[in-house]
């Protein structure tokens, strides 16, 4: 190969450098999902990406740069209008013209980001979002929930480190109506790329806590706050997964976040949401003092009516007090005309009585000797027969008849079993007593 014919790898880029300034001098707005957006020294390196809509498969791959004095102003415009950073997964319209560096090589360079398109994005993701939840009937349950009465044991989803946290428990703490409540924490992640999956375990942390046992006897209720960080770390509250858990999740979740713009999808499934953790405390504060004041309106309503019946009693006792003196005077003379009536009527029916058995008393004194003589002749005749039969069983008759009577020991003796030899017995007879010895 002749020598004139090589060049330098510089040369070479160089050269299709110079092409694509020629060719393609234009700036393109171009459509492209993130897969990887970061910041360094001020400028921002993005890797776009364009997936095939029926499978997922990436299809077309490049990088962009966006430098530092571009940078700069289109990213505040951006945050604002959509309330987020740019992040991996972001839909983005983009402005762009073509650049191959000598040292570097191909690249896009930004020079403007349309945030309309990628709002526009955001909010088709977070209908569809809010579509499936509905679809699944979990959008409102949170809704259903009721605040206990004594809502003072309070779960806190936060960071442990920030100014949120601690302004929530602060003003907690120094209520001017001396309210004591009861927080724990369960640290999370509340912003960046981690936000989703960090809230789910402490979510979970809490549930696991009240094994045994229902969410309601360990806490009364979740806070869920956010305080100090940038409007656009925003995108980790608008997933389904995070939608999902704090909709089920069985105690009322208040949601205070620190955003005004927009409700985020976990504002939205929320029992409750506030602007800000100070909020989150000054909802539960009012909470508390809302059930204090009922609880002091029924006292003075039930001391109201409790005069109010006293009152009335007594009103009603003086009323008897002059009342009873004449009922009882009425009822004392209507009693002893009644007492003397029966006292008049008892006389007559003694007096009556008396009289009917004395005319008994009388004919009974005729009637008795009658019936006395009755009774005595046949009392006696009833005893000639028992003497007649007497005298017929005397046994001295028998014995005159020629009978004898066989005794043993006093005893009649009946049969020969009952005696052995040796034994004395007695025979009797009609003109004496033999006795004789058994041999």
């Amino acid at each position: 190969m002749k020598s004139e014919q090589h060049v330098t790898l510089y040369e070479l880029n160089h050269l299709v450098s110079k092409v694509i300034e020629s060719e393609m001098p234009s700036e393109y707005w171009v459509e492209a999902e993130l897969s990887e957006c970061r910041e360094s020294r001020g400028h921002c390196y993005m890797e776009l990406i364009q997936k095939d809509e029926r499978t997922s498969t990436p299809i077309a791959k490049a990088s962009a740069k966006c430098w530092a004095n571009k940078w700069m102003l289109i990213r505040p415009g951006f945050e604002r209008t959509t309330g987020q950073r740019l992040h991996a997964g972001m839909k983005v319209l983009l402005k762009v013209f073509a650049q191959f560096h000598e040292a570097y090589g191909f690249s896009w360079i930004v020079t403007d980001i349309d945030p309309t398109y990628t709002l526009g994005g955001m909010a088709r993701k977070r209908q569809e979002i809010i579509r499936q939840l509905k679809e699944e009937g979990v959008f409102d349950l949170q809704k259903e929930l009721q605040l206990p009465l004594f809502c003072q044991r309070i779960a806190v989803i936060s960071s442990e480190t920030a100014a949120g946290y601690g302004d929530f428990c602060n003003q907690l703490a120094d209520n001017p109506y001396g309210f004591l409540f009861q927080t724990r924490l369960f640290p999370a992640i509340m912003q960046g790329e981690g936000v989703e999956q960090s809230i789910i375990n402490a979510l979970n942390r809490i549930f696991d806590l009240t094994k045994g046992q229902t969410p309601c006897e360990v806490f009364d209720c979740v806070v869920i706050i956010r305080g100090g960080g940038a409007t656009s770390d925003m995108s980790g509250f608008d997933t389904l997964a995070l939608a999902e858990n704090v909709a089920n999740f069985p105690l009322p979740i208040i949601t205070g976040i620190g955003h005004d713009r927009d409700e985020s999808i976990l504002d939205m499934v929320s029992h409750i949401r506030v602007k800000t953790p100070t909020a989150a405390a000054a909802l539960l504060i009012d909470h508390l003092k809302t059930v204090l004041d009922a609880i002091n309106d029924a006292q003075e309503q039930i001391v109201r009516l409790a005069l109010q019946k006293l009152t009335s009693h007594k009103s009603r006792l003086s009323t008897l007090a002059e009342i009873l003196p004449r009922l009882f005077t009425n009822v004392k003379t209507r009693q002893e005309a009644r007492l003397d009536s029966l006292n008049s009527r008892m006389t007559t029916a003694i007096r009556q009585s008396i009289i009917t058995q004395q005319s008994l008393i009388n004919a009974l004194e005729v009637k008795m000797p009658i019936f006395l003589n009755r009774r005595l002749m046949a009392e006696q005749h009833r005893l000639q027969l028992i003497e007649e039969k007497t005298k017929n069983l005397d046994p001295a008759l028998l014995l005159k008849r020629g009978y004898s009577i066989t005794l043993h020991n006093g005893k009649a003796v009946r049969s020969p079993q009952q005696l052995q030899s040796g034994d004395e017995i007695e025979t009797r007879l009609e003109k004496g007593t033999i006795k004789s010895i058994i041999k």
